[in-house]
């Protein structure tokens, strides 16, 4: 879908199959995945919005779901998802126009990628519709409170304490982030009333909610963030599609 080598996400595949993906990343081997086992076993036919080189979905293909499909726009990360297998099958497209009939899925996974869409609405919209009635979202988001553009632990010499500074979290904010030497990724904020709205205008209602704290394998990376250890940096809801 995406060949335009100058595109953020083609460039830098390599950089995220290495770090993030195969057992490399202790958040997602620690929390994501379980969550995912938690929220998507039996889940039906599954679709994996943003799906990358596919690790979310081949967890879900061993969950015993019915069928998993995976959908990303970006060349480089679909080569890899097929390389790897492992059950799921792989088609290039945007979430915002998702090549599938009404009600195809029983469930959706969208994980840490809305925050990188821009509009997200359509998307939401494309997920509704593609979903069958009572068929459930699992959407992962960065916390969009706790990690609101400007948040971090303050430690103040002054009055002595530690703190969990919260940035301005109202507005929404669009940037380009700098999360590794030479890797520049492009970020959206919005407060989570924009994502719960859209969504139940759309017929998701939200049923169940996590806001994991950090797991012990990133704050042994992450020495700096131990003194935050209480401050989540993800959220997980799981809406149903309340459409009859």
């Amino acid at each position: 879908m995406t060949t335009d080598p100058l595109d953020p996400w083609e460039r830098h595949a390599g950089w995220w199959q290495r770090e993030f993906t195969d057992g490399a990343d202790p958040e997602y081997e620690e929390q994501i995945l379980p969550l995912v086992d938690r929220h998507l076993v039996d889940a039906g036919r599954v679709l994996d919005v943003g799906c990358g080189e596919g690790q979310v979905a081949r967890r879900v293909a061993t969950l015993g779901a019915s069928a998993v499909i995976g959908i990303d726009p970006t060349d480089a990360q679909l080569v890899v998802a097929r390389q790897r297998a492992g059950g799921p099958l792989y088609t290039g497209g945007r979430s915002e126009d998702l090549p599938y009939r009404d009600g195809s899925f029983d469930s959706v996974v969208v994980c840490l990628v809305l925050e990188h869409v821009d509009p997200f609405e359509p998307a939401i919209a494309e997920i509704a519709r593609v979903l069958a009635p009572n068929g459930r979202l699992v959407l992962f988001l960065n916390h969009p409170l706790l990690q609101a553009p400007g948040s971090g632990l303050v430690d103040d010499h002054v009055l002595e304490e530690q703190y969990w500074r919260i940035g301005p979290y109202l507005p929404d904010d669009r940037a380009m982030e700098e999360v590794a030497p030479g890797v520049d990724l492009p970020f959206l904020h919005r407060p989570l009333h924009r994502y719960v709205n859209c969504m139940a205008e759309h017929g998701l209602l939200v049923e169940h909610m996590d806001e994991p704290a950090p797991p012990t394998g990133f704050l042994s990376r992450a020495p700096e963030y131990e003194e935050a250890a209480l401050i989540p940096r993800l959220l997980v809801l799981v809406t149903r599609n309340q459409a009859a």
